[in-house]
């Protein structure tokens, strides 16, 4: 199957985003807490969530604009400085995949789709209590993307937390956090772990 620029275009709105959303292959699922300065608490999933860099420790995620009628995470972001991104395990992503619904901003997500809000004692922002591995951020800077509108979103980590039995020598199995990735708009994959390697340095390189 080969697509062209005009056949990508053609195509109807969802067909297209199915499409494009799902080109890159596998990627985290992951839903962001938030909550805004009048305690309305507010949960998303995200599959954006990408390293920026570990020295200081940057995460970013692309988010609509706060204007927009349903961009409740940035606007939650920007009154209170902080925000949690929660790992999606199999036993609650039926739960995970439906805070994708356009829900008003006076209903909470963690509440309708049966899910649990987790607090840190001098952290605001709600973590989700079902996930085994989650992150604490610090807002600390958001980029336009002018070309289609979109804003990137980075954030410093402040809090991990995440399984004892993941952690081997400072490396993270993340088949052990049993956690799922995402394609699409509503396909969700287990993780394998395949193999392990060595720090790749130029005269380890093996003849293949």
């Amino acid at each position: 199957m080969i697509y062209n620029r005009e056949q990508i275009e053609s195509l109807d709105r969802i067909s297209r985003l199915k499409l494009i959303n799902s080109v890159t292959g596998i990627k985290p699922a992951n839903l962001i807490g938030t909550i805004n300065n009048m305690g309305q608490t507010n949960l998303a999933i995200f599959s954006s969530v990408v390293h920026l860099g570990s020295n200081p420790p940057l995460l970013g995620f692309i988010s609509r604009p706060k204007g927009t009628e349903f961009g409740h995470t940035y606007r939650n972001i920007e009154e209170n400085g902080e925000y949690t991104i929660n790992h999606v395990h199999p036993e609650f992503v039926k739960n995970a995949h439906y805070t994708s619904a356009k829900f008003d901003e006076n209903i909470s997500e963690f509440k309708r789709c049966n899910l649990s809000e987790e607090y840190i004692k001098g952290f605001k922002a709600p973590f989700l209590k079902e996930s085994t591995f989650k992150i604490g951020m610090c807002f600390k800077e958001a980029l336009d993307i002018k070309r289609n509108g979109t804003i990137l979103i980075i954030g410093e980590i402040k809090h991990l937390i995440l399984p004892d039995e993941a952690m081997a020598a400072h490396d993270i199995d993340l088949e052990a956090t049993n956690s799922v990735g995402i394609s699409g708009l509503n396909s969700y994959y287990s993780l394998k772990k395949i193999d392990d390697y060595p720090f790749a340095r130029v005269n380890e390189v093996p003849e293949f």
